[in-house]
């Protein structure tokens, strides 16, 4: 993997130290300040959420709820990773609605409701009407395959594979070791190639 260019490196840690200014002003009780944060890392949330959950409204619901709480309880951050800290209070958002669903199993919301797509990557333009079909039904199906892992393993796939968290960062997100976070990994990663594979033998 190439190193970061110079400029690049200046503007991550640019990056950061407005991160590090916010969260200061933030935990003083400064909500302009807290509402920036929410701006830097409102796509990064609601992505995760849109992989857990499997509905673009689903996922509103719990990153507007996420970022209440993260707003409620942000005098009990202790300068951590600032984003596994919010992945963390996003996860347990998440956490919640399936737990909503599991107890009304009548009506199911793992899918997206009819006329509503689930919009997991930017469309690439320069993709023809059949590649990007292609790719549409490709990313259906993954997300089909990613609702049914349990939610431990979906989440640390999410954020390791889809998000680009390191190890150690989704160990923190998830309260848990960096070795069971490898596992759970390979165990999804393991149970989406089987899926993904049924699914093609039987089509």
């Amino acid at each position: 993997m190439p190193n970061p260019s110079p400029e690049a490196s200046l503007h991550a840690a640019s990056d950061a130290g407005v991160e590090a200014s916010l969260l200061r002003d933030s935990l003083a009780g400064d909500l302009d300040a807290f509402n920036r944060l929410v701006e830097l890392h409102q796509r990064l949330v609601f992505n995760i959420c849109l992989r857990m959950l499997g509905s673009p409204a689903a996922a509103e619901d719990a990153t507007q709820e996420a970022f209440i709480s993260a707003w409620r309880n942000i005098s009990s951050f202790r300068g951590q990773s600032f984003r596994a800290w919010l992945t963390r209070i996003a996860a347990n958002a998440c956490t919640d609605e399936l737990r909503r669903r599991s107890r009304r199993p009548a009506v199911s919301l793992d899918a997206p409701a009819a006329g509503e797509e689930a919009p997991l990557e930017i469309p690439d333009r320069a993709a023809g009407p059949e590649e990007a079909a292609l790719r549409a039904d490709q990313r259906r199906r993954i997300q089909a395959a990613l609702l049914d892992l349990p939610a431990d393993q979906r989440l640390a796939v999410v954020m390791c594979d889809v998000q680009g968290f390191a190890y150690e960062e989704i160990a923190e997100a998830m309260r848990t070791s960096v070795g069971t976070v490898k596992s759970r990994i390979a165990r999804g990663r393991e149970k989406l190639r089987r899926l993904l594979a049924a699914e093609h033998s039987g089509g």
